[in-house]
């Protein structure tokens, strides 16, 4: 008699990934699925806290730098405005604002893999500047730009904001940066948010607010296996932990079981069992200093050719081209 499994089957990546990541040990889960309509309305109340310095920090750059990141945009022939993870565009909003005054030649394409994020954010932007030409589009950032490839006619410049590379661990952080890097021509180029090493204490109070939207934030992960997958977490059995290590400059998010338990899947008919105390990983946030940027870009084959730092030195936005 054959002692084989039967594969397992997925009806979406979503699904593997929650299978994966709740089998594997330790256990972990992608930050990327705490974005549903909940997860983006959360993340809108985090920005907003007095503690999470980040959103404030990137926003006071491009108020202060705003003409003179526009005309580094321009292009001879115009060009193309390609954000990774556009959000709510809030601070894009100035740049846009500052190149829809000065008559600028551009389409802007926001890229996010929440399409109720771009929905809202095209709906604003056709509201308030009716003649400007946006390009929605939604899904993972690489197989986006893998098609956005294609746009060679005129320059691109490809910009992620709210440190959103700081998710990846440096060997994947590389990976991205190589992935923006093979889809830009000599004259494109990278506007990318760092957020810089700092004050270990002020890095984690911006992940673990006393109000606990932070903690919901994460645990929205566990709401949201629950509707998708016919899962039963009972999320007040876990806790939200945060760490940060000033050495290596990542911060990594925690749910922790507070008691042994069965949690059940039924959708891919899956027990998952919990010891007290055990964790699933959610997220991680890196943070940066010169040195360690140079040498990602390095390693990526791109050059930083201009850099905005922030009044109090938290937070850089860097200009790359590719070497």
């Amino acid at each position: 008699m054959s002692t084989e499994k039967t594969p397992v089957t997925f009806a979406s990546s979503f699904e593997r990934d929650i299978y994966e990541g709740l089998t594997a040990d330790p256990k972990f889960l992608y930050s990327k699925y705490i974005y549903d309509r909940r997860g983006d309305e959360l993340f809108q109340k985090i920005m907003e806290l007095p503690e999470y310095y980040l959103t404030r920090a990137e926003f006071e750059i491009l108020r202060t730098h705003r003409k003179e990141i526009c005309q580094i945009f321009r292009g001879s022939k115009g060009f193309d405005l390609i954000e990774l993870g556009a959000g709510d565009g809030k601070k894009t909003r100035l740049l846009l604002e500052e190149l829809d005054k000065d008559g600028a030649a551009f389409s802007y394409i926001p890229v996010d893999i929440s399409q109720n994020a771009l929905h809202n954010l095209e709906a604003k932007l056709k509201a308030e500047f009716p003649t400007m030409k946006v390009l929605p589009r939604q899904g993972m950032y690489f197989e986006v730009l893998q098609q956005l490839s294609s746009y060679n006619s005129r320059k691109k410049v490809i910009m992620v904001l709210g440190s959103n590379i700081g998710n990846l661990l440096h060997p994947q952080a590389i990976t991205f940066l190589k992935n923006i890097e093979s889809s830009m021509n000599k004259s494109d180029m990278l506007f990318m948010g760092f957020d810089q090493k700092k004050d270990p204490q002020k890095i984690l109070d911006a992940y673990n607010d006393p109000g606990g939207v932070t903690a919901a934030f994460n645990k929205n992960l566990l709401v949201r296996i629950n509707r998708e997958l016919k899962g039963d977490f009972c999320t007040e059995k876990f806790r939200h932990w945060e760490c940060y290590d000033p050495e290596s400059g990542t911060a990594k998010s925690f749910l922790v079981a507070t008691e042994a338990m069965e949690v059940y899947l039924k959708k891919l008919d899956l027990r998952i069992h919990f010891k007290p105390w055990e964790t699933i990983h959610t997220e991680i946030s890196q943070k940066y200093d010169d040195e360690t940027v140079t040498w990602l870009a390095n390693q990526a084959n791109l050059a930083i050719t201009e850099t905005f730092t922030s009044t109090e030195g938290s937070y850089k936005n860097y200009v790359f081209k590719k070497q």
